[in-house]
């Protein structure tokens, strides 16, 4: 007994300090001259201690005024590197797209996907399933007048919702929810659902959940250190919800197997069911139910959820100034009467457009973009980064960089018209992302904003309840940037 306890300290002895010599070396690795500068990172926990969980863009964005545009985190053992401000972003997707343009293979997100699908997977199975993505939302009509019109008919169902409330107090989450999921909804499946639909209203229960609890202090733990993985907790709810909806999924395209018509595709499902049939020969396929499954969930997530958030902060911030808020009305009134507002009107209403795009910049829903990787050794900036380096293209410094933008802490529509009060582009204009991973429905999202923003302000008049002083403009913590949930009223203008 006295000989094992002296062994076992030597034997931890030994471990450790084999530990702090591999350290050492990385570290110093790590440090050359040529690699991106950053914090002093410590052994096992890295850069944690300084990270705010709750706002990690704002501990990002304060880092890059100090180290600059390109900076080393260390999220606990992982190294990591920060790109910020526009010029450095914008470079790095677009112009180096092929280095900077892989994802991240991260923990949790490949469990909930098993590398399948289109937001988190990777090399072949993501071009392909891109591919096809694209290509079939186009064919459904994204970016057409055959999708505006789904738009248009689902504004009146959700003025209806709106007008039944009589100018009373509601929260408008599930129902901003549920107007824009049936766009992407009418798509996948081929029919829209009714609000007050059970299952409709869980699986946009589930998506709501997942984001917040994905986004959660305990889920960026599980991504650094997984051995957590033996403990309970947010990581452990994200995949039994993904479960659950992938069950549904699953059910839905077996029945729609049952009436499958080669000649008469009514849905994506179909037309993935289809080249399913036509590749049935070919083994490395990847048009097999993994992926329909996780490309329809992908899809329905990112669908509704980033969409709808922002259409939530664009009434809460038409609340908080009235002022603009009756401007964007009486452009309305002047340009598109009591006519339904369609997507080409913004053409002629520079100062909703104007808006409308503020509204995303400000609200900054995916401040931190989802993180990328280096495929490969690149000097990008003066900088060595390593093949396989996690990367944050920080959105939050690009929608905020002054350089681009006169008041970037600010909400001021004018950031986007020019001297003449005509809408004015911005290359810095980047909610999307950019590059090879830019967002795959950006041409339906900007479809919807404009057509589902401009319905609600013709048709009411948003204000606080009675008895609320000021509109609360925090934020709930998540993968995306969602306002917290409070009440408003919708008063009618006719």
């Amino acid at each position: 007994m006295d000989l094992q306890f002296p062994l076992a300290s030597y034997f931890v002895l030994v471990l450790t300090l084999l530990y702090l010599l591999y350290f050492l070396k990385s570290w110093k690795k790590r440090n050359t001259a040529d690699y991106p500068p950053g914090p002093r990172s410590w052994p096992f926990i890295g850069n944690l201690p300084i990270l705010d969980f709750k706002k990690p863009q704002e501990t990002y964005l304060k880092l890059a005024e100090k180290y600059g545009p390109v900076f080393t985190f260390h999220m606990g053992p992982k190294k990591m590197v920060v790109l910020a401000g526009y010029e450095t972003v914008r470079d790095a997707l677009v112009n180096h797209a092929e280095v900077f343009g892989e994802r991240a293979r991260i923990k949790l997100p490949h469990k909930m996907d098993k590398g399948m699908g289109i937001i988190f997977s990777q090399g072949e199975n993501w071009k392909a399933m891109r591919r096809f993505t694209i290509s079939t939302l186009r064919d459904f009509g994204m970016g057409k007048s055959t999708i505006e019109e789904k738009i248009a008919d689902e504004c009146v169902h959700l003025t209806n919702v709106l007008a039944s409330f009589k100018g009373k107090p509601f929260d408008n989450t599930v129902i901003l929810n549920a107007c824009v999921a049936n766009i992407i909804v009418s798509i996948l499946l081929g029919y829209r659902m009714e609000y007050e639909d059970p299952q409709f209203l869980r699986l946009m229960t589930l998506i709501n959940e997942n984001v917040r609890l994905a986004g959660s202090k305990m889920a960026l733990l599980y991504n650094i250190f997984p051995f957590l993985d033996l403990f309970p907790g947010s990581h452990k709810k994200v995949l039994e919800n993904v479960a659950e909806q992938c069950e549904f999924i699953t059910k839905t395209f077996v029945e729609h197997l049952k009436n499958l018509d080669e000649n008469d595709q009514r849905s994506f499902i179909d037309a993935f069911l289809v080249k399913q049939k036509e590749e049935a020969g070919n083994p490395q396929s990847y048009f097999h139910n993994g992926n329909l499954t996780r490309v329809v969930r992908n899809l329905f997530t990112a669908g509704m959820e980033t969409t709808s958030t922002t259409l939530r902060w664009g009434l809460l911030l038409m609340i908080k100034y009235p002022e603009i808020q009756e401007k964007v009305q009486e452009e309305i009134s002047r340009v598109v009467g009591s006519s339904q507002p369609m997507y080409g009107h913004r053409r002629q209403m520079p100062f909703t457009n104007a808006v409308v795009h503020e509204i995303q910049r400000f609200a900054d829903i995916v401040p931190l973009n989802l993180t990328h990787e280096t495929t490969k050794d690149v000097t990008f900036k003066g900088y060595f980064i390593p093949k396989g380096t996690f990367i944050i293209p920080l959105l939050s410094s690009v929608l905020r960089d002054k350089t681009q933008f006169e008041k970037p802490d600010d909400f001021y529509p004018n950031h986007f018209l020019d001297g003449n009060g005509n809408f004015m582009k911005k290359e810095a204009f980047m909610p999307f992302s950019a590059g090879r991973r830019a967002c795959a429905g950006e041409t339906l999202a900007k479809m919807e904003l404009f057509t589902f923003f401009t319905s609600l302000l013709q048709k009411f008049t948003f204000r606080l309840p009675p008895g609320v002083a000021d509109v609360d403009l925090s934020f709930v913590v998540g993968i995306t940037k969602a306002p917290k949930q409070q009440m408003i009223c919708a008063l009618p203008r006719f």
